[in-house]
């Protein structure tokens, strides 16, 4: 089946879709972008798909019977984020929250690097949890890089939006045991841990860590030892730690 081509950037469709590259319209038009070509092959609910017209030859299994725009190179090149892009980009609907079921959930307090925000994504997926309350303050997840990084897990995940408000009374209504990671005289090495039946872990600020009202209400505060000279662990690596971590013991 052959794309139907796209030759000029005042095009209405390459418009709304070079829109998307900026958070304001991904939440007035409910979609985003993602790029690569495991994701189009394995997923069958993308409003549009966008292929350089260099390489459609070498994507027709990619593209099997689907519909698609081919571009110019120029006008790809435009869009694409990736130094060695496949050549294809689509639109997909954000998907809309469900209802938290989950005994073990995570909450990121103003985590601010998307490549940072990708990987806990992909990690908290393949740890096997389902759900992530997103602080206010968070960087955009479907932003081009969270996206990229999380190497295709933003699909498996369910993600809800509140402000530290919200957020503290969902835990203390829901029962959750709030677990958080800080550096202060109570808390204790991550190896001690000691778990409820639900379970609510926080991964605070690359910079300042959780919010102040968040540890205040905390009903566990832990921290992973450093045995080197580094000064902290990233965001991301002590996320993966915990999150085994908590599943490790809830076995």
């Amino acid at each position: 089946m052959a794309g139907r081509l796209i030759t000029s950037s005042e095009n209405q469709l390459f418009k709304k879709l070079k829109k998307l590259q900026q958070k304001k319209y991904r939440e007035k038009e409910g979609a985003f972008i993602v790029e690569g070509k495991k994701i189009i092959e394995s997923r069958t609910d993308s409003l549009a798909i966008f292929v350089n017209q260099e390489r459609e030859e070498e994507l027709k299994i990619t593209l099997k019977d689907m519909d698609y725009y081919l571009l110019p190179k120029q006008l790809f090149n435009e869009l694409s984020t990736q130094e060695n892009s496949q050549g294809v980009i689509a639109i997909f609907p954000i998907p809309e929250p469900n209802i938290i079921k989950s005994a073990n959930i995570i909450a990121l307090d103003k985590i601010q690097d998307p490549g940072n925000m990708g990987t806990i994504i992909r990690t908290a997926d393949a740890a096997g949890y389902k759900d992530i309350i997103l602080i206010d303050g968070c960087v955009d997840i479907y932003n081009e890089k969270c996206v990229r990084s999380s190497m295709g897990s933003i699909f498996s995940l369910n993600f809800l939006y509140m402000n530290q408000h919200e957020f503290l009374n969902y835990i203390k209504e829901e029962q959750y045991k709030l677990i958080t990671t800080v550096l202060e005289n109570d808390s204790i090495d991550y190896r001690k841990l000691r778990v409820s039946d639900k379970n609510c872990i926080v991964f605070g600020n690359e910079g300042n860590g959780i919010s102040n009202e968040i540890l205040k209400q905390s009903s566990e505060k832990v921290i992973i030892p450093i045995y080197g000279s580094a000064e902290s662990l990233n965001v991301s690596i002590a996320a993966g730690i915990l999150m085994y971590k908590i599943i490790e013991l809830k076995e």
